[in-house]
């Protein structure tokens, strides 16, 4: 989190992690395409031969609140071939909040996993655990065949703690319910480490609502939030509209 009093303008930067091709990339161009006019900035992609994301995509998404507070949110992905873990870790440093996006299918099962240590690999050479970091998981690509049954992801997702969703990103399923989700856990530990909303009279909630309806989501919060299949459905559901 970075904060510029003079500006009044306040920097969450959030991170899409996961294997190589499990939709890291896609789940961004899904919320720059969501994004209202204005609400959003260049969407920057670099693409090579075998990895869609060589370093990372930058997505600047700005909201104000009543009270004057500029909330930045910088989005990045990592790229996921194992090749590339110092960029990983470069890319992971100063993360209030990461998206973990996991292949559904029942042959990636093992990149998943691997990548996952790598995450907490990453985060321990920070200084910081999975434990102190915001996390939510996103299986994407349930539209394809031999993929991991719903029931039994709701199974893993009843023993951990992160918030499990269910996308296809490709047709912008599960995108913004995630990204809302993450953002949600980011926003309430930072609350809770600086006192953001009582300094700056913030209202939290009508904040994460006006993010939904400026990518295109209209419902109210508890519902976009309730979205999950599993994980810690008592933070992930606040008294809101």
């Amino acid at each position: 989190m970075q904060l510029d009093f003079v500006n009044r303008e306040l920097t969450i930067k959030l991170v899409y992690y996961g294997p190589a091709l499990s939709g890291k990339t896609t789940n961004l161009q899904a919320l720059h395409k969501a994004a209202e006019p204005g609400a959003s900035g260049r969407l920057m992609t670099l693409e090579t031969r075998d990895d869609r994301t060589l370093f990372f995509d930058l997505l600047p998404l700005t909201f104000r609140n009543q009270g004057s507070l500029a909330v930045r949110l910088k989005v990045f992905t990592v790229p996921g071939q194992v090749i590339h873990s110092s960029t990983r870790r470069l890319v992971v440093q100063g993360a209030d909040g990461i998206a973990f996006i996991a292949d559904s299918r029942n042959a990636e099962t093992q990149h998943n996993a691997e990548s996952f240590i790598d995450l907490k690999e990453n985060l321990k050479q920070h200084g910081l655990t999975l434990k102190q970091m915001p996390v939510v998981i996103q299986f994407n690509k349930r539209d394809l065949p031999e993929v991991r049954s719903d029931a039994e992801i709701a199974e893993l997702a009843s023993h951990g703690r992160e918030p499990v969703y269910l996308a296809v990103a490709m047709r912008g399923q599960g995108v913004v319910e995630s990204f809302v989700g993450l953002l949600h856990l980011t926003w309430s530990a930072l609350d809770a480490e600086h006192d953001l909303n009582k300094k700056f009279g913030f209202d939290s909630n009508a904040f994460l609502q006006t993010v939904a309806k400026k990518l295109g989501d209209p419902r109210p919060l508890r519902e976009i939030l309730g979205a999950c299949v599993g994980g810690a459905l008592d933070v992930l559901k606040p008294e809101a509209g």
